[in-house]
């Protein structure tokens, strides 16, 4: 069991979830020699591979691509052994993590925080949890996570239903015996795409999937690694792990790469067939233009269009699943291994939401305008409040009260995604106003908790009492995130990364789209010029060093194209 901290033992460091980032910034934190605890609502590690272990649960971020490079040894001893890594393997590799490194001496599980509260007289977090204990820490390191508040269906009568009801969110650790049963699935996006996959090739009787809004789909091409494969990554990992952050998703793309506009019909086919065999994230990657260009979108929109009608033998039920009305990439593309083919079963039908809207939930099922649908087992995965959820969940309050939830009412304000003018020593990893959740999110992860960890060992060395972003930064840095996504065809269609899909958020694009080469650059030019933006005063409010308060904006040297193709300044 872990041990527990009196209120009179203070912390350097209070770490609020123990998923990548909070494992992470935990070694970083004892490597400076800051007394760090973990709090985690879980009993277990992983984040979002603790909690999301629903039927089919999977990775679509290759697995050499999806997991830590800041060890080599570490890199070199964990095996995966498929190209895109399943739910149990990942839980795996984020227990052998905590195991190697020997982490839960210092997580408190079970513990979920309630409150954070800034005392200005003695420059502390004041931390209260479900548990009763109260935290005290110099520094309050947030790594929540992007995608760790499920959102409840906003559909009357949700809760009604007699039978067996899951979230994926929120799958049980105990087995779920579906055998026989008439389960009901709520939603298509990547979870229920994923569930849907898996439940059809189990014992079911039926599965009914209720689908609003179809999305794209391109194969992943799972398969189990071979031996060989796996060394030509691990014999020279800096390259691969290079090659990623130069893809500006964090993600290596192993396909063709072209401007799709500049290619004539015959090379455009030639292209994306290809692209195609290898599948995965180097369909989407291999199109420079696919965010800038509407003509470049609608040409690739009509390929997967084609293999829609190509693998559904039903003409109609491949036109019901064939995404239209947005952005190819705007929304999460789904990347599945044989979704579409299970529509061609019996044991699957699709009920077109748009067509027959949902009306109601009832004790035996689900009942649209066309009649009722009699159900065993519901199943809902109706997304998540994504960037802010977690965070806003908390009763966060900085210098003079302030409650964070108000001064993102309009819409979240960072500096670099990680800090908030007002609130002292408190740091979100990988949060919103950064890379995060449109990106491959470990690699964003890493360069938040190793460029947090250089800041923490400045300020220690100088005796800073506080790490404050100033107001003019944040502003200065939001209206860059801004401005890099509405040079793409993003702000055209209303999605989870606007807030749009939970009632009541205000809408504003959650991530930084310059990717994760740019923001790397960015974030090393403020490292070097002694951070630069923020405010870092000693006991008696004097400023230490002689930084800019001001943040310049991106380096020249950034004044390259984001991931999507547009100029960053």
């Amino acid at each position: 069991m872990a041990q527990t901290t009196s209120e009179a033992d203070e912390l350097d460091a209070v770490i609020v979830g123990a998923g990548w980032a909070g494992m992470y910034m935990l070694i970083k934190t004892r490597q400076l020699g800051l007394r760090a605890r973990i709090l985690e609502a879980g009993n277990g590690v992983g984040g979002t591979w603790y909690w999301n272990r629903y039927p089919g649960a999977r990775c679509d971020v290759p697995s050499l691509n999806y997991s830590y490079s800041f060890d080599e040894e570490l890199q070199q001893e964990w095996h995966w052994s498929e190209r895109y890594a399943s739910q149990p393997e990942i839980e795996r590799y984020a227990n052998h993590v905590a195991d190697r490194y020997d982490l839960r001496r210092d997580i408190d599980f079970g513990t979920k925080v309630l409150s954070a509260r800034f005392d200005e007289g003695g420059n502390r977090w004041r931390i209260e949890t479900s548990t009763g204990q109260t935290y005290l820490a110099r520094y309050a390191i947030f790594a929540t996570g992007g995608y760790s508040e499920p959102v409840e269906p906003s559909i009357k009568g949700w809760s009604s239903f007699a039978g067996d009801s899951y979230f994926t969110a929120r799958w049980p650790r105990t087995a779920v015996d579906l055998t026989g049963k008439r389960v009901g699935v709520i939603g298509t996006g990547a979870s229920d795409m994923q569930t849907i996959t898996a439940i059809a090739q189990e014992n079911v009787a039926e599965v009914r999937v209720f689908q609003r809004t179809a999305n794209y789909v391109v194969p992943g091409r799972n398969r189990v690694m071979s031996p060989e494969e796996i060394a030509r990554v691990k014999d020279n990992y800096a390259e691969y792990r290079r090659r990623a952050l130069q893809a500006g998703s964090g993600t290596v793309y192993d396909g063709p790469v072209a401007t799709i506009s500049e290619l004539s019909e015959e090379e455009f086919e030639e292209h994306m067939t290809e692209a195609l065999v290898v599948g995965g994230t180097s369909v989407l990657g291999g199109a420079r233009d696919l965010l800038t260009n509407a003509e470049s979108n609608l040409r690739v929109q009509d390929f997967l269009r084609a293999e829609v009608r190509r693998r559904v033998k039903d003409p109609d039920l491949a036109e019901k699943l064939s995404a239209r009305g947005h952005y190819l990439g705007s929304r999460r593309v789904l990347i599945e291994n044989g979704y579409l083919e299970v529509f061609n079963t019996d044991k699957v039908t699709l009920v077109d939401v748009s067509s027959d809207p949902i009306i109601e939930i009832t004790e035996t099922g689900v009942r649209t305008e066309s009649g009722n649908h009699e159900l065993d087992v519901l199943i809902f995965a109706t997304g998540f409040d994504s960037g802010t959820g977690a965070l806003s969940r908390i009763d966060i309050r900085g210098r003079s009260d302030e409650s964070l939830a108000e001064k993102w009412s309009a819409g979240p304000v960072t500096y670099v995604g990680i800090a908030v003018s007002g609130f002292p020593n408190l740091f979100s990893l990988a949060g919103p106003g950064s890379p995060s959740i449109r990106s491959n999110v470990m690699v964003a992860i890493e360069q938040h908790v190793e460029w947090l960890a250089d800041l923490l060992a400045h300020a220690e060395a100088r005796r800073v009492a506080t790490i404050e972003a100033t107001p003019s930064a944040e502003v200065h840095w939001t209206r860059h995130v801004n401005e890099v996504v509405s040079k793409t065809l993003l702000p055209e269609d209303e999605t989870q990364y606007w807030g749009v899909n939970v009632p009541g958020k205000p809408r504003a694009y959650l991530a930084y789209v310059g990717g994760t080469r740019m923001f790397r650059t960015i974030i090393d030019a403020i490292r070097g010029s002694g951070y630069e933006g923020f405010e870092l005063l000693d006991g008696s409010g004097t400023q230490i060093g002689d930084a800019s308060l001001e943040w310049s904006g991106p380096p020249s040297e950034a004044a390259t194209q984001s991931r999507f193709g547009t100029e960053i300044i």
